[in-house]
């Protein structure tokens, strides 16, 4: 459903071109979960916003061709594209708390995602936002909808982040390093919910992370980068257990074992 070929981003600086993406592609399939992982800097998170074309000067794309079902992203006008974005593919984001409007509640923000791409009015807009955040796993939606940002933790921001990019039954979720910040047992409780959702909806997924544990717990196949290439590509279990590149290696040796603290509660 999504074909990523010979991708590529510079970022230029006083007469300086340095590439963060080079000539990166890979393939998503319906309904199954593709990791991006790579150590800070390696260039993870820049795909993902070139996939969403959300680049910002002084960075832009150079290169190459993103299709989904067989529309090239790159070429798309700017009007159509804001009508798939949000609606056929979403993004969560790494920090909710910059990502969330402070001075709106959650309810208004997920409502506001509904009534833009599919047009309903604000009642049933709002009855839908309150449907997400059961659906999320936040206790007492009909009342928490009605709160701040501020009013929630970490953990729950990040269940707000996720019921709205899933508002609009998108075809494909990015998520960019969504548990960074959350600990153990917090980011269990995040990747289950990511493999309820995508066991209900059968969507796409592509989830980055510089954590192997989570990539094993999470996801069928898995694309190594470093320096805004790709090292090694194939299945999560195949890689992790023969990886073909030394930078892979390297990574798996920086790692004194794959958390599998949070395997286990993952999988419980």
């Amino acid at each position: 459903m999504l074909e990523v070929k010979e991708l590529s981003v510079q970022y230029e600086k006083e007469n300086l071109a340095v590439k963060a993406v080079d000539n990166v592609s890979f393939g998503l399939a319906n309904g199954e979960i593709l990791g991006i992982a790579g150590e800070s800097g390696s260039g993870k998170s820049t795909i993902a916003l070139a996939l969403m074309r959300l680049i910002q000067p002084p960075g832009r794309i150079t290169g190459g061709e993103v299709f989904l079902d067989g529309q090239d992203l790159l070429k798309m006008p700017e009007a159509e594209l804001i009508k798939v974005r949000g609606a056929r593919i979403s993004m969560v984001f790494q920090d909710p708390f910059t990502s969330l409007n402070p001075v709106f509640t959650v309810g208004e923000q997920i409502a506001e995602s509904i009534r833009l791409h599919q047009g309903f009015g604000r009642k049933e807009a709002w009855s839908r936002a309150v449907e997400m955040l059961d659906l999320v796993r936040i206790k007492d939606p009909g009342s928490r909808s009605k709160d701040y940002p501020h009013q929630f933790s970490g953990g729950m921001r990040q269940r707000v982040m996720i019921a709205m990019a899933l508002a609009c039954q998108p075809e494909l979720l990015i998520a960019d390093e969504p548990t960074t910040a959350l600990d153990a047992t917090i980011q269990a409780e995040i990747v289950r919910l990511f493999l309820q959702i995508q066991a209900e909806f059968k969507i796409s997924i592509i989830y980055i992370s510089h954590s192997f544990g989570i990539i094993k717990a999470l996801c069928h196949r898995v694309v190594v980068v470093n320096q805004g290439r790709v090292m090694e590509a194939g299945g999560v279990g195949e890689v992790l257990a023969r990886p073909r590149s030394g930078y892979t290696q390297k990574l798996l040796d920086a790692v004194t074992a794959l958390n599998p603290r949070l395997i286990k509660e993952v999988k419980t």
